[in-house]
């Protein structure tokens, strides 16, 4: 744990005292950014004067000049604006990127601090060797950041040893991980669920807050939760609910995402309301599908603020000084001010968010319209994260379909159960209606669910993909031969996202990482999802996102009925109602 702390504080004594010894004269800073207009956090005002960097850290911002400058790279920002890096406090990472993508791609538009979520590792990697991944990922120019999972948001089949309490208490003491949750399970909490809350109390102990997922709670429910220990939220879809979650005394962190885009109405509505104190509020883009970031990640939010009569200062605040703030760590990040990390986001125009340059942990990513973020080439197998594997054949009864019980999704995520009616023993279903069959098998083959998704697409040939919140295999499709191949596509290609018509595979995404990341750039991720994502709306898919229907099938936090590892599952009752077969 010793090297994870000197991470989080990676100054030692000698490198302080070379730091001091900058101020003092004698030592030269290793960068100047000099006649600037600098955003003061502590004043909540715009200052002028210069900023001396020394290495990865400000040691100075004010109206002095270094008594040394011999080898110092100085850069002039006369007429320019300089802001803290952004802050995204609610990152899931997994999203078809990985982390490593991610982070460059957010970094060199400004967002050079995430906060992610850690599900994805907890579920999939040994404790140590994702600590380990935790730790060297922090090496990056981004800082990385993490929360601690209390639950699966779905019915695991072991739940209770994945959740055990030495990787609990492992992963919420490790100081990379800055909270608990977010708390997907409070409706357990609530009705007497005591292993969840004392895993809660233990964060709090820790003096870590608690980040909740409250969709839709009355003023009641966000009243108990704020008692139980909640600190801040992502979830108001409107500026009443904002406030209602303001009003418990939550941070209230205003989510712009590809699936809940609600932030422009959110603040209207803010304003309206009065509110002219924006200092607990945050922004967050909720690990939104790849194209969503063509706009953007944080500074794409900053422009919606700006554009919606936000006030400057506190708008570049909840990007940045705000965050650092709720997690307790404003005291080396998120202000421009001495002892902080050197994430810095050079504007032309205090009204354009976007950087023309950028700093990262002192490091120039982002300059003169060049990225230069490091090349780094993570070895995952090092850290147990491989290649979806499948050792085992698709059989003739896999796709045989008899239950009377459908799936029907009426949005991009909420699944509601429905009587089929039409033959389902046949080899294709006709294009005259938007049902598919619908097949989840687990990934190493042992049992299967099978129906019919109502609302998912009208002349979709055969889709698999591995994309999913519990890592098992999903098949849709009108056509069963199609399925079978579309099967073939995704175990040659060790997973991922492939859809076939005519036994012709027409757009994949390949995802060698679990069968749930690319290793490929964010820029193509993003050209791959775009295609994707057309193809399946032109074969009828009706809604905003079928990355996220893929990704939730399986989520027990949202209603009505859920496909998991133990069957079809009614999340209001908690009961299963049609068991999965074992194959």
């Amino acid at each position: 744990m010793m090297l994870a702390a000197q991470q989080l504080f990676p100054w030692n004594k000698e490198t302080l005292r070379r730091q001091l010894s900058v101020i003092r004269g004698e030592t030269a800073p290793t960068k100047v950014l000099k006649n600037a207009t600098y955003l003061s956090s502590a004043r909540k005002a715009w200052l002028e004067g210069h900023i001396w960097i020394y290495e990865d850290r400000i040691v100075y911002a004010g109206k002095d000049w270094p008594a040394l400058t011999t080898g110092t790279e100085i850069v002039d920002c006369s007429e320019k604006y300089i802001v803290p890096g952004y802050i995204e406090p609610h990152a899931h990472p997994f999203q078809l990127y990985n982390p490593h993508t991610f982070a460059e791609y957010a970094s060199i538009r400004g967002t050079t601090t995430l906060v992610n979520d850690n599900m994805f590792f907890f579920l999939n990697i040994q404790k140590e060797k994702a600590l380990t991944l935790i730790e060297d990922l922090d090496e990056l120019p981004t800082s990385m950041f993490w929360w601690a999972r209390y639950d699966a948001q779905t019915e695991l089949e072991e739940e209770d040893a994945i959740f055990s309490p030495s990787d609990m208490k492992a992963w919420l003491e490790h100081p990379l991980v800055l909270q608990g949750g977010e708390l997907t399970s409070w409706p357990k909490v609530m009705t007497g669920d005591d292993t969840v809350l004392h895993w809660m109390q233990y964060t709090k102990e820790l003096n870590k807050p608690i980040e909740g997922h409250l969709p839709g709670a009355s003023a009641r429910t966000v009243n108990q939760m704020s008692l139980l220990g909640v600190n801040g939220d992502h979830e108001a879809m409107t500026g009443e609910e904002a406030l209602r979650r303001l009003d418990a005394g939550m941070t209230t962190s205003l989510r712009y995402s590809s699936i809940r885009p609600d932030l422009p109405q959110i603040l209207e509505e803010l304003l309206e309301a009065g509110i002219t104190d924006y200092s607990r509020f945050t922004l967050n883009t909720d690990g939104s599908t790849p194209s969503f970031y063509k706009q953007g990640v944080i500074d794409k939010t900053i422009a919606i603020a700006l554009e919606k009569g936000v006030p400057e200062i506190e708008a570049y605040e909840m990007a940045s000084y705000n965050s650092a703030r709720h997690f307790g760590i404003d005291d080396q990040i998120g202000m421009i001010a001495p002892g902080r990390v050197a994430h810095l986001n050079i504007l032309e125009d205090s009204k354009n968010p976007v950087p023309e340059a950028v700093l990262a942990k002192g490091q120039w990513i982002l300059k003169d319209g060049e990225n230069r973020y490091p090349p780094r080439d993570f070895k995952w197998s090092s850290y147990g994260v491989h290649p979806f594997m499948i050792d085992w054949h698709l059989q003739e009864d896999d796709l045989h379909f008899s239950m009377p019980m459908g799936l029907e999704l009426v949005n991009s995520v909420i699944l509601k159960p429905y009587q089929v009616s039409i033959d389902v023993t046949t080899e294709e279903l006709t294009e005259e209606h938007n049902e598919c069959f619908f097949v989840m098998l687990d990934r190493f083959g042992k049992w299967r669910i099978n129906t019919v998704i109502k609302g998912f697409g009208t002349n979709i040939g055969g889709f698999a993909t591995t994309f999913s919140n519990t890592g098992d295999i999903v098949l849709i499709g009108k056509r069963k031969r199609d399925m079978v191949k579309a099967f073939q596509e995704l175990k040659n290609h060790d997973g991922g996202l492939f859809l076939v018509e005519d036994e012709t595979l027409i757009e994949s995404i390949p995802l060698k990482l679990f069968g749930a990341m690319s290793l490929e750039p964010m820029g193509n991720v993003i050209e791959q999802h775009e295609r994707m994502e057309k193809a399946l709306k032109d074969r009828g898919y009706p809604h905003e996102d079928p990355i996220y229907s893929l990704l939730f099938f399986s989520s027990t936090h949202l209603p009505y009925i859920r496909i998991t590892q133990k069957g079809i599952f009614d999340v209001h009752k908690k009961s299963v109602l049609f068991p999965a077969i074992m194959r």
